[in-house]
C-alpha cells in the first residue's frame, strides 16, 4: 500500500512538472476549455433565470371566462367540474356578480366618479371565472374547450387570455428553448475541439519526451506509470479551466449588476442571475473542475492510447 501511494505521489509530482515545462503548448487547451465551461456553466445559469422569470409571469396569468347572467347554477357547476378536469388546468375561481362589483369597486376605489357610476346603475358586470393553467405552452388545449358551442352559448363575451403576459411568456419560452439548444450545440463544438487540441498536445508532448519514455521502458516502468503524468497534465489544464471560468462568469455578473447598474437584460433578470450564482457558486466550481477534469483525463488517456502504442497491463 506504502508502495503505490508513493508511486501515485510521483505520478502527480511528474504531472505537475510537465505542466509548467509545457505551460505554453497548453495555452490553447486551457483557453478552448474555459470557453467550453464558461458556455455549460452559463447556459445552466440563465437557463434557471428564464425559468424563474416564467414561473413569476405564469402565476400572475389567469384565463377569464364571463358569463351569462342567464346562465342556471346548474350550468355554471357542469362547466366548472368540466374545467376542473381539463389536464392543464391548476386551479379554477369562480366569482359571481355581487363578488365582481365588490372586486372591482376595490380595485377602482380611488375613482369617485366611476363610484358614483357604479351606484347609479345595476350591477353591470358578468359572473367570471377565472383559470389558473399548469403549463402556458400547452393553453390551447383549454382554449379549444372554450370555442365549443355548448361552452360558447354561456359566455357573454370572449375570454380573456391576458394577452400581453401570454406574449411575453411565449417569448421567454421561445428564447429558452433556443438557448438550450444553442448551449448543447456550443458545449459539444467547443468539447470536441478542446479533446483535439489535447490530443496535439499530449502528442507533442510524448514526441518531446520519447527519449525518457523509452528509458522508462527499458527499465520495466509500468504502463499506468508512464501514462499517468499525461493525465495529471490534462487533468490540471480541467481545474485552471474551471476556476478562470467561473472567475470570468462572476466578474460578468459583478459588471452587468454593479457597474452597469442593471436588473434586467432583455428577458434575462440580471439580479436573480446573480444571485443564483451566488447562492450555488461552490457547487458549480465543483461540478466545473469536475467536468474539466473528465474532459482533460478522458482526452489523455484516449491520446495516450492512440500514441503511446503499448499494451495496457
Amino acid at each position: 500500500m506504502k508502495r503505490r501511494l508513493i508511486t501515485f505521489g510521483r505520478i502527480i509530482q511528474t504531472g505537475v512538472l510537465n505542466f509548467m515545462r509545457n505551460v505554453g503548448i497548453a495555452a490553447a487547451a486551457i483557453a478552448v476549455m474555459v470557453v467550453t465551461l464558461t458556455i455549460l456553466l452559463m447556459s445552466v445559469v440563465i437557463n434557471s433565470t428564464f425559468s424563474n422569470t416564467i414561473a413569476q409571469i405564469t402565476s400572475k396569468i389567469d384565463i377569464s371566462v364571463y358569463l351569462k347572467d342567464s346562465d342556471s347554477q346548474t350550468q355554471v357547476n357542469k362547466l366548472l367540474s368540466d374545467l376542473k378536469a381539463l389536464p392543464n388546468t391548476q386551479s379554477v375561481q369562480y366569482l359571481n356578480k355581487q363578488q365582481v362589483l365588490a372586486q372591482y369597486e376595490q380595485q377602482n376605489a380611488g375613482n369617485q366618479q366611476l363610484q358614483l357610476a357604479i351606484n347609479e346603475t345595476s350591477n353591470p358586470l358578468p359572473a367570471t371565472i377565472h383559470i389558473k393553467t399548469k403549463n402556458l405552452n400547452e393553453i390551447a388545449g383549454i382554449k379549444s374547450f372554450l370555442v365549443k358551442p355548448d361552452i360558447a352559448a354561456l359566455q357573454s363575451n370572449p375570454p380573456s387570455y391576458s394577452g400581453s403576459l401570454e406574449k411575453a411568456i411565449n417569448n421567454i419560452t421561445h428564447a429558452t428553448n433556443i438557448l438550450r439548444e444553442l448551449g448543447v450545440i456550443a458545449v459539444i463544438v467547443f468539447a470536441v475541439i478542446c479533446a483535439l487540441i489535447i490530443f496535439n498536445t499530449i502528442q507533442m508532448a510524448i514526441f518531446n519526451r520519447r527519449d525518457e519514455i523509452q528509458i522508462m521502458r527499458l527499465l520495466g516502468a509500468s504502463t499506468s506509470y508512464i501514462r499517468g503524468p499525461f493525465v495529471v497534465e490534462s487533468a490540471i489544464y480541467g481545474i485552471l479551466a474551471a476556476v478562470a471560468s467561473i472567475l470570468i462568469i462572476n466578474f460578468l455578473f459583478v459588471t452587468a449588476s454593479s457597474t452597469l447598474q442593471a436588473t434586467t437584460l432583455g428577458l434575462l433578470n440580471i439580479g436573480y442571475a446573480n444571485n443564483y450564482f451566488d447562492d450555488h457558486f461552490w457547487l458549480f466550481l465543483t461540478m466545473q473542475i469536475v467536468i474539466g477534469i473528465m474532459i482533460g483525463a478522458v482526452s489523455a488517456t484516449i491520446a495516450t492510447r492512440r500514441y503511446l502504442k503499448f499494451k495496457i497491463k
